[in-house]
């Protein structure tokens, strides 16, 4: 069974860590075929921790596991850090395929996500 851990930063704000669970929810309503498991996950700040999220997979029956980073940019937390958190999980699972993909900043539906956005009125927002 195929899994996806999506990866966010964490925050001390909890509403900004419900929007990444609400996120995980709604892909898991919409690709529940592909990815029967979709669990959130965080690299800091907020639980679950990227570790319990691959976990809570593999004890879900997973033997396949994506970890997504939702993050616009490859700085330090996506090069560095989420490989070195993951790697100790998928040493431990040998039997789990583990693999990160790239981040959601390296997707070719970012452009279009970005003039959609940018064309939307629905949440206008003054500046002042």
């Amino acid at each position: 069974m195929q899994a996806l851990v999506l990866i966010a930063h964490g925050s001390r704000r909890q509403a900004s860590n419900q929007e990444v669970m609400d996120l995980a929810s709604r892909l898991q309503q919409s690709a529940s075929d592909s990815y029967p498991l979709i669990e959130p996950g965080f690299l800091e700040l907020a639980s679950p921790s990227i570790p319990e999220a691959i976990e809570s997979c593999i004890q879900s029956g997973a033997t396949s596991v994506v970890v997504v980073p939702y993050f616009l940019a490859a700085g330090r937390h996506v090069v560095e850090d989420i490989p070195q958190i993951v790697k100790p999980v998928a040493e431990q699972h040998p039997q789990v395929t583990i693999r990160i993909s790239e981040h959601i900043g390296m997707s070719d539906s970012m452009t279009r996500l970005i003039l959609d956005s940018a064309s939307s009125h629905s949440s206008a927002v003054d500046p002042y």
